[in-house]
């Protein structure tokens, strides 16, 4: 293979994705990204545990992943390709908000031993504001799908709170 054949890997690892969120257990539900094209769309993967601490009581007599989380799931995929559309890593200072989640369907539960392939697409930003549209779905088949809104702010109180101590 010759310099010029060679690809950028679009492969991250979770050290890569912890650099892009400042998500950490039990909240980071991006194991690993599998593909992106910067300014337009990012697949990934949630590898679905019985570990997770969730399915303890959502249910325990048939674990669920709940619906939320699938979306923040998704949300925190968005924000990686966010970010890496800005060409930028968020710090200390760097909040993800949802401002709107619209068409949200559940079409099949997620249960322990799934794996969620979120698929991301950025339909427009405007004024701060990024939209997408979200699919994620298991061996195939989806089990949720939305359209997604999110802002990217400074976080305010982080000075203050430094300020305090």
């Amino acid at each position: 293979m010759t310099t010029e054949q060679k690809t950028e890997s679009k492969i991250l690892g979770i050290n890569e994705i912890k650099e892009y969120l400042p998500h950490r257990y039990p909240l980071l539900l991006v194991d690993r990204v599998v593909d992106y094209e910067i300014g337009k769309t990012i697949t990934a993967i949630k590898n679905v545990t019985v570990n997770e601490e969730f399915f303890n009581g959502h249910f325990p007599h048939k674990p669920v992943m709940p619906g939320v989380l699938m979306i923040e799931a998704l949300a925190q995929t968005a924000a990686i390709l966010s970010f890496m559309t800005m060409n930028v890593k968020p710090d200390e200072n760097s909040v993800v908000y949802f401002v709107g989640i619209d068409n949200a369907r559940f079409k099949r539960p997620v249960e322990p031993g799934d794996q969620l392939v979120m698929t991301v697409e950025i339909v427009r930003t405007s004024r701060g504001i990024w939209k997408y549209k979200a699919t994620a779905s298991v061996d195939g088949k989806v089990a949720v799908e939305g359209d997604l809104m999110c802002t990217i702010r400074a976080n305010d109180a982080a000075p203050a709170a430094a300020a305090g101590q």
